[in-house]
């Protein structure tokens, strides 16, 4: 077989060459072209070395290409994958600062709450472009696959406005089933069946089977509280089961942010949380894991090139979804996996508009959604809630409506509980102007905004959060990195 993928944002090194080499141990997917595009060339020269580096070792007939010219990239490409942030870390850091001056402490900030709204609509001017140039330079009918967060508001945005063939995709529901597994007692993941549904960062596990015998909630709770490390870093994932009666696919931190009831004062934030590792509910856990990740891939460049020229083994092919799926769509192998699509009657008890995480199969006839899912109400009840949210951001983003997105971010669940409607309005406000360079279509709205800034009388304060580390240098990784080799 022989086509073409372009990659946006493929400056995103770790994440690309998964992609990379995932779609590489499908064997009729050898003679294929990967088109590279980044706003960052040093970046891409450092991606296209490595992809070059394992297309040598393993002889292949791969092209690899590298471009900052995005529709050039674009051309003739038959599926599209995006996994760009837009504004990079600088635009990140005040996702993450300005809201805590007052009082919303969030681990993540990339989904919903202020950071995943303002993160939004930072990218979704973005993905419109993207979109238009998918139209008009991809091939005809070209596929879309969106791993970019906030991953509902993108694929929302995409699928809406963009017109365009789009798929959301996420690797949430994998990591909670292989926790669920494990806490079983499971030989194999293979030995787990499972139905997760509701959306993106918000899925649900409605039903399990072990070796085909359904597992219940107290089975689940019991085995999950006997566990030595997940009974102290999913304390608040478990407290939601036992309440809800089923399992979150999202991490300790990140569920933590969608829920009013466990972040709202910081002296409750260290009850849920646990700092052996930021996805567990660190205050700004990403940002640090984010930025350091980039310090160490700028450092340890060599390293990365030498294992490139190691064998691609099949074997160690992950669970990311897009290689899956393109496999299934080429070559009608049949692919069961968990999309972020568009409802239309998906999930009974959720908006027909909303964007939904479910199951599907996947062959040469497309994503083929398993529909008629209802979910227990508490967890349509907490969809719903973000749906509101995510519906409100997208359309703001659209119009450049600065009222409409304060009203979004009013709305957003822990924002509510910690914020008065005066703080929100001047923290939308404060975030517009920190970000205004990428916000083109508040361009309208700064100077009202500036103005009302320079008046403002709302104290706010400085400081780290309930939970917060240092970003660590690389010399502090590394030996981190080589005592954890020595200890095993």
């Amino acid at each position: 077989m022989s086509f073409k993928i372009a990659i946006i944002g493929a400056g995103s090194v770790g994440f690309t060459k998964k992609l990379f080499t995932d779609i590489l141990c499908v064997p009729e997917f050898q003679d294929i072209e990967f088109a590279l595009t980044d706003l960052s060339d040093h970046n891409l020269q450092m991606i296209k070395a490595i992809l070059d580096r394992i297309v040598e070792a393993n002889r292949l007939p791969t092209r690899v290409t590298a471009t900052t010219d995005r529709r050039k990239a674009l051309e003739g490409a038959r599926y599209v994958i995006s996994c760009v942030r837009v504004g990079g870390l600088e635009a990140y850091a005040d996702d993450i600062r300005i809201p805590l001056k007052y009082g919303i402490d969030q681990c993540v900030g990339d989904t919903i709450c202020a950071g995943g709204i303002l993160y939004g609509q930072r990218n979704i001017p973005v993905i419109l472009d993207f979109c238009k140039d998918i139209r008009e330079f991809a091939e005809p009918g070209a596929k879309f696959l969106n791993y970019a967060n906030p991953m509902a508001m993108n694929t929302w945005a995409a699928i809406e406005y963009g017109k365009v063939d789009t798929v959301g995709l996420c690797h949430g529901v994998q990591h909670g089933a292989e926790q669920i597994a494990e806490v079983l007692g499971a030989k194999s993941h293979s030995e787990l069946d499972y139905i997760c549904s509701g959306i993106n960062h918000q899925t649900w596990f409605i039903d399990l089977r072990l070796n085909g015998r359904r597992i219940g909630k107290d089975e689940l709770v019991a085995a999950f509280e006997a566990h030595p490390v997940y009974s102290q870093q999913e304390k608040l994932r478990i407290d939601v089961l036992k309440r809800f009666g089923v399992y979150s696919t999202e991490s300790n931190g990140h569920l933590s942010e969608y829920l009013p009831w466990y972040r709202k004062r910081p002296d409750e934030i260290t009850r849920w949380i646990d700092m052996s590792d930021w996805i567990h509910g660190e205050t700004g856990g990403y940002l640090r894991y984010s930025t350091e990740t980039r310090n160490w891939f700028e450092t340890e460049f060599p390293q990365f090139l030498e294992a490139a020229s190691k064998p691609i083994d099949p074997a160690k092919r992950s669970n990311e979804h897009a290689s899956h799926i393109l496999e299934a769509l080429e070559t009608n192998r049949v692919y069961r996996g968990h999309f972020n699509v568009k409802n239309n009657g998906v999930i009974t008890n959720l908006p027909q508009d909303a964007i939904i995480e479910s199951p599907g199969f996947v062959d040469r006839f497309g994503i083929n959604m398993t529909s008629g899912i209802t979910l227990p109400e508490a967890c349509a009840a907490t969809c719903i809630s973000s749906i509101n949210v995510q519906r409100m951001s997208v359309h703001a983003a659209i119009s450049g409506d600065i009222d409409l997105l304060k009203l979004a971010v009013l709305h957003d669940p822990l924002v509510g509980a910690v914020s008065t409607p005066e703080e929100v309005w001047q923290m939308v406000d404060e975030m517009v102007v920190a970000q205004a360079r990428w916000l083109p279509q508040y361009a309208d709205a700064i100077p009202a905004a500036k103005e009302r800034l320079s008046k403002s009388k709302i104290r706010t304060r400085e400081w780290a959060g309930a939970a917060r580390r240092d970003v660590r240098s690389i010399e502090e990784l590394r030996a981190e990195k080589a005592a954890l080799k020595q200890a095993v």
